[in-house]
């Protein structure tokens, strides 16, 4: 039987004050590290915590900036509708932390680097760093803004609240406590907001299990649904999330979100030593693999709940993002607390994302933008002064543009992914021409760069307006209203034409059925394979590049390339200079940390 709609009057008032004191306490938090003690009074308290952090929270804050409340709301939503492809990630975060660890982490950690992108200044020259830099705050910002609006809309619809007073509330908390009290604020907040996520993951699936029959029951429908045919060794491209494209393609996007992005390094050099760091990130990938777990957990009930009476074919939601909530008010109507805890989850997750990435932001801009630009003695004071204005200037920013995100259509898990990988590919490209191949020059990394933006983006891009306005959809898991009672006509019709397997993707008429419009093979590419693509062209046309503009060139010093890969240096460069421009400017670098000391 179709579940209930729901309105903003049928909550009440505990389910408001559970949202309403999570968003307190954080503000709290923020209010002590930022008026009491050291007061975050230096850019290393406001930016590194004056690394003193703890291993556990550190990890905890990394994962939660990486999921954010698209993964509260958006993977189960995704599961439901596509299957539990995506809970190989655990796989894929294990090479993600291997990589991290043994590759990139031990370069960005010896440096100490306020912002990440210093390296590439030092590496190769100013203008790869600065356009490096950009593509970095385009995409976060733009990343930002669905972040919020997003998950706030799913919470909108489902309440009746408007969307973007939502949006403003949430955004404004976060920009407020990330301002007065940096880093140490940010962590402590995380800590809070994952004890809210994990309460709200492990009570939804506790009912869920419970309303259903039981785990096995659940697992069995799931199971008799598709959603756990998961190891699909298809290496098709165009197939949404097969094991390779998983194992392979999503791997290198977490690690785009990760190993070389400023709000997971900043994090992790924070800790007081590098072993230290490295067990972070392996308490990163437990704690995001049992998040994820729970999500998917989510998914299979409310494949046991709604299969046969799809809520969106039955007009109860208008969108899939809508789902998550939709399907917690329906199990739990009649438990206290319970949807107000899932609304602070959301916001938990969100806020975190919000913070941490203000945080790197601030640090990012600071660097690369403003210090060059001020007198040569600038009090310690001062700069976090001016740390904090940066980090309202660029919240602010991002509110304007949670206004334009309500006209991208389609699931938010998949726009969200195409947003960050159009900028995370050759961002890994140009980390990896740097710390894995000495012969790379700053040439061939800048060139190597704009090649990779412009053939991503040239995918990316045609391929979310095709999604977006429904010429080209991917296959999902069966579902049908068959189990629905009292259906009219016109939902029966609708429930005969959406109930069946998919096995390949179907494309939608322009011409009234006349002739079928189908893509070409490059934007039916997964979604999941865009930073892979990026990435990929930036190196090899990079190397290319490098080899054909390298004559002439100094060596690279040891320090500015991975351990593991130092064996490629030629014996006589291993203990050599930087090259080009970069050899002036880091002396200039090493002078300022000097006067600035």
């Amino acid at each position: 039987m179709p579940a209930k709609t729901f309105a903003a009057d049928d909550l009440p008032w505990y389910e408001y004050a559970t949202f309403l004191t999570m968003l307190a306490f954080s503000a709290f938090i923020g209010i002590y590290y930022g008026c009491f003690g050291s007061k975050q009074a230096t850019p290393k308290e406001y930016l590194l915590g004056g690394k003193k952090m703890k291993i556990f929270p550190i990890a905890v804050s990394v994962a939660l900036s990486q999921f954010s409340g698209i993964t509260l709301v958006g993977v189960p939503a995704d599961v439901y509708t596509y299957g539990a492809g995506i809970w190989l990630m655990c796989f894929s975060l294990v090479l993600v932390a291997i990589s991290t660890i043994y590759i990139y982490l031990p370069v960005f950690y010896n440096l100490e680097l306020t912002s990440t992108y210093e390296y590439l200044e030092r590496r190769f020259d100013r203008k790869t760093r600065l356009f490096a830099t950009v593509m970095y705050l385009l995409a976060s910002n733009c990343y930002l803004a669905v972040v919020v609006y997003s998950p706030a809309l799913a919470i909108a619809t489902a309440t009746g609240i408007n969307v973007h007073l939502v949006s403003f509330i949430v955004c404004a908390v976060g920009i407020f406590y990330t301002t007065i009290g940096g880093l140490v604020t940010v962590v402590w907040t995380d800590m809070l907001q994952f004890i809210v996520i994990i309460g709200s993951l492990v009570s939804t699936c506790a009912i869920s299990f419970g309303t259903l029959g039981g785990f096995s029951a659940v697992w069995n429908k799931a199971v008799d649904g598709g959603r756990l045919d998961i190891f699909d060794l298809d290496f098709n491209p165009t197939r949404r999330d097969t094991l390779w494209i998983i194992l392979i393609g999503y791997t290198v996007q977490v690690f785009g979100q990760v190993g070389i992005h400023p709000t997971g390094v900043q994090k992790f050099i924070a800790l007081p030593s590098f072993r230290a760091s490295a067990w972070s990130v392996v308490y990163y990938v437990l704690t995001m693999c049992v998040v994820m777990t729970f999500c998917n957990f989510i998914g299979f009930g409310m494949t046991a709940k709604y299969s046969e009476c799809d809520p969106l074919l039955t007009k109860q939601i208008t969108r899939y993002d809508q789902l998550v909530p939709y399907y917690i008010k329906d199990i739990a109507a009649e438990i206290p607390g319970v949807f107000g805890l899932y609304v602070a989850a959301v916001f938990s997750a969100t806020l975190s994302t919000i913070s941490s990435s203000l945080n790197a932001l601030s640090g990012v801009i600071y660097k690369d933008f403003v210090s060059n630009r001020l007198r040569s003695h600038v009090s310690e004071k001062s700069v976090t002064k001016i740390l904090k204005l940066i980090v309202v200037a660029d919240g602010i920013i991002f509110m304007l543009i949670v206004f334009l995100i309500k006209y991208l259509q389609g699931g938010i898990f998949g726009i969200a992914i195409a947003l960050t990988s159009i900028t995370h590919g050759p961002l890994i490209g140009l980390f990896s021409l740097g710390m894995i191949f000495p012969k790379a020059n700053s040439k061939g990394a800048f060139y190597g760069a704009i090649v990779g933006l412009a053939s991503i983006a040239a995918i990316a891009l045609p391929s979310q307006y095709y999604t977006s306005t429904k010429l080209f959809k991917y296959p999902t898991k069966s579902i049908s209203t068959d189990g629905c009672e009292k259906l009219n006509q016109t939902v029966a019709i609708i429930s005969t034409m959406m109930t069946r397997n998919f096995t390949t993707p179907s494309y939608e008429s322009t011409t009234s059925g006349v002739t079928t419009f189908e893509p070409h093979f490059l934007f039916r590419i997964s979604f999941y394979n865009y930073t892979l693509i990026g990435a990929l062209v930036t190196i090899i046309s990079g190397l290319m590049i490098s080899y054909a503009t390298n004559k002439g060139q100094p060596g690279v010093n040891k320090i500015l390339i991975s351990p593991m890969c130092q064996f490629l240096l030629p014996k006589e460069d291993r203990i050599g200079c930087t090259s080009g421009e970069a050899t002036v400017r880091m002396l200039e670098i090493k002078l300022e940390e000097k006067e600035n000391n």
